[in-house]
Parts: C-alpha cells; sequence; structure tokens
C-alpha cells in the first residue's frame, strides 16, 4: 500500500490523502477547501490527484477544509460520511446556495464495512464540528489510523479516553493532525468554559450578545446551560436552530421547546427558509419563536452573528453599556472586521473573548500518539511539525504530492 498527502503535511485545512491499494483500489481520505481559498474560486483541488480511473472518498466530519471539494469529484466516485454529517453538509450548501450535486452515503458508528479490499471503521470522536469520526482502515495487509481533527476536552472527551485505553492493535501508520501543536491556542474544558460564562453573565447587568458558529453544538451547550443557571434565555437564529433539530433526535441535546431557549424569527433567515419551500419548519419555529425587537431591555443571551445585525437595527435592537460581547471563535477570525463587535464596543459593552479550541492540545496530541503506539506516525494538518516533533515517535514526514510506501 501507498500513500499520498496531496495536501495537508505543511498546513491547516484542505486536507486530501490517498490510499492506494497494490490492486489498484484507491481511498480518498477527505476533500477539503483551503481556508485561504478566495470565495467562489473553483479548481482548488491538489494538481497531483488522480482524476482518471475511480476512487472512494472518506469525509471524516462536516468542516469545508474536510469536504467543500467534493463536488469537484468525479461524480462516479462514492463519497462517504456520518448521517448527520450528511444532513449538516446539506444545510451548508443549502445556505451558500450550492446544493451538493450527488448523494452521499452514510457509516453508522462503530460498525465496519468494506469498500472494495479496504475495511473501514467509524469511531465516533470528540471535535468541535458534530458527528466526528476518526477512520480505521485495513487492507493489503496493513493497519492504518486516520485521526481526523479531534480533541480531548470537549464533551464528548471520553470517546477520546476510550480508544487511548483501548487502542487498535498493531497498527502499521498514525496519520495524525497538529492543528495546536506548538500553539498557545486556548485548550481546556467545555465545562471551564460554561464557568466563565456564567460569570460573565452574572456581572452583566444587560444582554450578552455572543457570535459563536451554528453548528458548534458544544458550545450551543455550554452557552445553553450557562444561561440556564443564571435564569436567562438563550436566543438562537433560525439556521441554528435547524442545526439543532437536525441532530438532535435521539439525544438531550437542547433545542426549540427546551425551556430557556427562543428562537429568533429574523426577516432576511424567515425569508430563506420560505423561499426553500420551508414554511412549515418556520411555523414551528414560531411557536418557540421571539421577534427581534421583544429583546430589546431584555437579559437575554442573544446570537450575533454578523448576518443578524441589520436584521436586528431594523427592529430597534440598540446594544447599550449594560450588555456584553462575547466572540466565542479562533481569535484569528478577526483579522476581518466583525460587525457586531464593533456594535457593542461603540456602544461601551464589555467585551470578552472566552472560547476553547476545537483542536487537542500539544501535550494531548503527544499523548494520544503515544497511546496509539503505530510503527510509523504521517502528521498532517498543522503547521509547526518540523520545529515541534519531539515527543512524536518514528515521524515520517511528507511532502505534498509525493508517494510512500506504508
Amino acid at each position: 500500500m501507498q500513500i499520498t498527502v496531496h495536501r495537508g503535511s505543511s498546513q491547516i485545512g484542505g486536507t486530501c490523502i490517498e490510499l492506494h491499494h497494490s490492486n489498484g483500489e484507491r481511498l480518498i481520505l477527505d476533500a477539503g477547501r483551503p481556508l485561504d481559498a478566495p470565495s467562489g474560486a473553483t479548481g482548488l483541488l491538489p494538481a497531483t490527484l488522480d482524476l482518471s480511473g475511480t476512487a472512494t472518498v472518506l469525509v471524516c466530519h462536516p468542516h469545508q477544509d474536510h469536504w467543500g471539494l467534493i463536488d469537484e469529484l468525479p461524480q462516479s466516485w462514492p463519497v462517504w460520511t456520518g448521517r448527520a454529517s450528511a444532513a449538516l453538509i446539506a444545510i451548508t450548501t443549502r445556505f451558500a446556495r450550492q446544493p451538493v450535486r450527488r448523494n452521499l452515503l452514510t457509516w453508522l458508528a462503530g460498525e465496519p464495512f468494506e469498500i472494495g479490499a479496504f475495511r473501514v471503521t467509524p469511531i465516533l470522536t470528540d471535535h468541535s464540528a458534530f458527528d466526528a469520526y476518526m477512520l480505521l482502515i485495513e487492507g493489503d495487509g496493513k493497519r492504518l489510523l486516520y485521526s481526523g481533527d479531534f480533541r480531548r476536552h470537549g464533551r464528548k472527551s471520553a470517546l477520546v479516553d476510550r480508544i487511548m485505553h483501548s487502542p487498535p492493535r498493531d497498527l502499521d501508520l498514525l496519520i495524525i493532525e497538529g492543528t495546536n501543536l506548538g500553539t498557545d491556542k486556548p485548550a481546556y474544558p467545555e465545562s471551564k468554559l460554561e464557568e466563565e460564562f456564567l460569570a460573565l453573565f452574572r456581572r452583566t447587568k444587560g444582554r450578552v450578545f455572543v457570535n459563536w458558529s451554528g453548528q458548534n453544538i458544544d458550545r450551543t451547550v455550554t452557552l445553553y446551560r450557562a444561561a440556564k443557571r443564571d435564569g436567562r434565555t438563550l436566543v438562537i437564529d433560525l439556521y441554528t436552530a435547524e442545526v439543532l433539530e437536525t441532530v438532535a433526535e435521539g439525544t438531550h441535546l437542547p433545542r426549540a421547546g427546551f425551556p430557556n431557549l427562543k428562537v429568533v424569527i429574523t426577516k432576511s433567515l424567515r425569508r430563506h427558509y420560505l423561499n426553500a419551500g420551508r414554511e412549515d419548519f418556520v411555523t414551528r419555529m414560531a411557536d418557540h419563536g421571539i421577534s427581534a425587537d421583544k429583546i430589546q431591555g431584555h437579559r437575554d443571551v442573544v446570537m450575533l452573528r454578523d448576518g443578524l445585525v441589520p436584521n436586528y437595527r431594523a427592529k430597534g435592537v440598540v446594544p447599550t453599556a449594560q450588555d456584553a460581547f462575547n466572540y466565542s471563535q479562533w481569535r484569528g477570525y478577526l483579522d476581518k472586521p466583525c460587525e457586531g463587535l464593533e456594535w457593542c464596543r461603540a456602544a461601551g459593552a464589555e467585551i470578552a473573548h472566552l472560547h476553547t479550541s476545537g483542536h487537542a492540545s500539544s501535550a494531548d496530541l503527544r499523548a494520544f500518539a503515544a497511546a496509539m503506539n503505530a510503527r510509523a506516525i504521517v502528521p498532517v494538518h498543522g503547521t509547526n511539525w518540523d520545529t515541534q516533533s519531539k515527543g512524536f515517535e518514528a515521524i515520517k514526514r511528507m511532502v505534498d504530492g509525493v508517494p510512500s510506501d506504508v
């Protein structure tokens, strides 16, 4: 078997890795869109990825830097992912007005399945993306584990602890991400973050506006729990309400209808759902909804993505010095203007940055690699592997586009 890292040996995002069986069969692990790709740009697949013949694609979780180029792949190539991941990808592409033009095949966590001469076992893991997986791949007499993106400090950390306690035996290769390697990004438990939010809520007389990703379910849970503990109501938008409804079946996840949770019905998102033929969804959410003008003067915890600001302004929502604003995403995104942040800052609101990373800390990356005890390690999805390799045994550095024997 051969492995080729078409993209990702020295960068974060845009991941694309190929496994080539000696009989000619191929697996492609992720087909991600580079994080720095211009909006609307096409033709972004790695030039070294051979699009002739056939291959099967495995997408480990629903972040675009792992699946965003699947529609540039040949339509004849099957694409597999988790069931909830497929649903979340569909939501994302509908909002981008670029629906996926192919059917996604779905696996079940922990249940092995065969793809030609390969055997794949998807292992549910802890990550800021819901329904994220590690992939155990067997074939050609080899056993490989692809970590995908993971962490060990989220609300599903027990999943990572479990595999570290009982790792797959006789691994020939571990393909491991290294997003946070050599950085000082915050990587502490969501439970601690909940306490920090609770402290912010308790010292804030007015509302708390928060910018976070609607698909970061762990963060929504953290905010909901903290808001409920302080007697506040968490106000989410229609998009986040749909995400929760999509993934919450059979779980205890908060969603429309839960106490201390309301869905703000804004003009632009309401129009989006009506245009998509989803009047039934808007009607259901309205039963648990609140108009933007009703959050004026309340002690709510309010979602404030930039796209919501014009709708709030039109309804007379005005931040004050009694309010607070928290940016709960990676600080690097603030290199671009954040309208909600500046809107609240101009009003004299307290500005905070309470956040914990969706990726494993340096210490947890090293501990995980040691627990897997693979004969070789291929590092990907990181920029500091060349200077931070200490503590990782048998590292096999790859060059993008250059194949190597497993």
